[in-house]
């Protein structure tokens, strides 16, 4: 008999061998309790896409039962790895390791091919340079009114295409400069990360401004390098350790700040970055000055909590904490919270249809609910929520916590 393979909670995976993916495979012992809660089974109800069926299908392969077939690996492809199965497991099987493991080993024995084309096109998107670039290309796609055309000629209904356009919108409203800001006796470093002035430029500068409205001292290193994690999910791990060891030398030794959950999850995987914080938890436990006064807002705002701040950061109370800080606004969660929204990284781009899906769901909600303001903290469900709210023609914004919080801020006393 086996005996179990024991990791750590990390969102981060260890390059393992076939044998212990197999270990840790035969942990699970088939019960079911993951089913109710696998969203790409409660919409498909194929058990190929339930985490119990996945974990079969990597059996069958690792003992040799089974082939790597295209209908195999997209199998292991579609899951979101947004782990909720992990919660519910009385075996407590390390579900996300293991789906990033076997991705990995696919990966490695398919054709040569498919591994430079997934290094390729991933390791473009973990690049602050490409994403600076799009955002650009974004700006001008919508300032020069391609995307009116577009919407006349009806490629903007087009299952295929639909969905690149209304990034596209959506990046354009996100995208906003960062400006390094070196500094060799600051009070922390804030991580910037290869998507934060495309996606999160808004809430870096929300952050520096409430940072230092708390006579606190931010660093911004000169260099935006990626975390690593969605090379990691993808099946490339030498290459976000590679990633991840350079954020360490940057880093390393300083409190570090992120923005983004799954960022601070990732980051956390390093020795030298175990105690990476997220900005709402950073702030919600600094010492607010009775002069640092917020303007009471009226209106309703839901919470959205994404999948790695609730399963690896601890849940987002810090979030309900620092806006309780502002008079008259209400605050609730987005109902189903505990169920994804589909952005999952780079799932939205490389499995449109079931990410369309699962964020028809959130929007039957926020249809319902008309909150003013939507709140999230991970950068890519922002994206994904910001693109669903503006097909649907509704006016909700879509804002880090710390953006709203500065918005609220009144002049010093």
């Amino acid at each position: 008999m086996n005996t179990p393979l024991k990791l750590s909670s990390t969102w981060s995976t260890p390059r393992l061998s076939n044998q212990d993916l197999l270990r840790l495979a035969d942990q699970c012992v088939k019960c079911g309790y993951c089913l109710p809660h696998c969203p790409t089974y409660l919409k498909t109800r194929h058990e190929a896409e339930s985490p119990r069926g996945r974990i079969a299908l990597i059996q069958g392969w690792l003992t040799g039962r089974l082939e790597m077939t295209p209908g195999l690996a997209g199998h292991l492809d579609s899951c979101l790895l947004c782990r909720a199965c992990e919660s519910v497991c009385p075996s407590l099987v390390a579900y996300g390791p293991l789906l990033d493991g076997a991705r990995a080993a696919s990966l490695a024995t398919g054709p040569l091919w498919r591994r430079l084309w997934r290094s390729a096109w991933i390791g473009a998107l973990c690049r602050a340079r490409v994403l600076d670039t799009l955002a650009r290309l974004a700006r001008f796609y919508v300032g020069t009114g391609v995307t009116r055309l577009i919407g006349r000629l009806g490629l903007d209904r087009l299952r295929r295409f639909a969905l690149y356009p209304r990034l596209l919108e959506s990046l354009a409203i996100t995208a906003r400069p960062v400006i390094p800001q070196p500094s060799t006796d600051a009070d922390l470093d804030l991580f910037i990360g290869c998507s934060g002035a495309s996606v999160q430029g808004g809430a870096i500068a929300a952050t520096r401004l409430l940072c230092e409205r708390l006579g606190l001292r931010v660093r911004i290193a000169s260099e935006a390098v990626c975390c690593g994690a969605l090379q990691r999910h993808n099946g490339l791990p030498e290459a976000a350790d590679r990633a991840r060891e350079r954020c360490a030398q940057i880093h390393g030794g300083r409190p570090l700040v992120g923005v983004a959950s799954a960022c601070v999850a990732e980051l956390r995987g390093h020795p030298a970055l175990s105690q990476t914080l997220e900005v709402c938890d950073y702030l919600a436990s600094r010492r607010w000055p009775e002069t640092l006064i917020l303007a009471p807002r009226r209106g309703r705002v839901l919470v959205h909590e994404p999948c790695s701040q609730r399963r690896l950061l601890g849940g987002n109370a810090a979030v309900y904490r620092l806006l309780a800080r502002i008079p008259g606004l209400e605050v609730a969660p987005l109902p189903d919270n505990d169920r994804c929204c589909g952005a999952a990284g780079s799932y939205l781009l490389q499995q449109p249809a079931m990410a369309a899906a699962l964020l028809e769901d959130k929007l039957h909600l926020i249809r319902d609910l008309k909150p003013d303001i939507i709140v999230t903290i991970n950068p890519g469900c922002a994206l994904h929520l910001l693109v669903g709210i503006r097909e649907s023609g509704l006016t909700t914004e879509v804002l880090h916590p710390v953006e709203l919080m500065a918005r609220q801020l009144t002049e010093p006393r």
